[in-house]
């Protein structure tokens, strides 16, 4: 399994910025929001890419390759970690963002949806933001490279007429995301 991370930053209220760390998984498109922090100092990097491994549920404890650009946050202490593990830390090249797509578009995404559309008070805001948007992903919004299902829901067989059924509307992330369902 292969596991893409990427920093991205998010503007904030009072003119600061936020930095951002997020892992995908690449075969079943689940994401995970590490961590914001306005400093990413080499500490705070090494202890998420620790909690990650730490997580025996989550994709750190059977990946085999970690994605990762070379930003200056992503510095030799924090490739031993996972080396340590037995994962094998793969960089992409100078100025290459395709090497890292399948990140850099739930980057995009993630911007377009929800980022350039909230106004985020502050860091802990912008992980419960952040949070709300990692569920809507996971079980609602459908993905193309999984014929249109959700990571963590399966594909339902095709509905061919809508007009005997009722759709509740549930709005995320307050009222910046939709999520349509089939009433009972």
């Amino acid at each position: 399994m292969i596991l893409a991370l990427d920093f991205f930053t998010a503007d904030l209220l009072n003119g600061t910025k936020a930095y951002v760390l997020a892992v995908i998984e690449h075969g079943s498109r689940r994401i995970r929001v590490l961590g914001v922090t306005g400093h990413p100092v080499q500490s705070w990097v090494v202890q998420q890419a620790r909690n990650l491994l730490m997580d025996p549920d989550d994709a750190g404890a059977r990946a085999k390759f970690v994605l990762h650009d070379r930003d200056t946050s992503f510095t030799g202490a924090f490739d031993a970690v996972f080396q340590a593990a037995g994962i094998r830390v793969v960089r992409s090249a100078i100025q290459a963002p395709r090497m890292n797509a399948i990140m850099e578009r739930w980057i995009g995404s993630c911007r377009r949806e929800l980022l350039d559309r909230t106004l985020v008070c502050n860091q802990r805001h912008l992980m419960a933001v952040l949070r709300e948007y990692e569920g809507f992903y996971h079980t609602h919004r459908p993905h193309r490279a999984l014929n249109q299902a959700a990571p963590m829901r399966p594909l339902t067989d095709g509905v061919t007429d809508l007009d005997q059924f009722r759709v509740w509307r549930r709005d995320r992330a307050g009222g910046v995301i939709h999520e349509y369902r089939l009433a009972a």
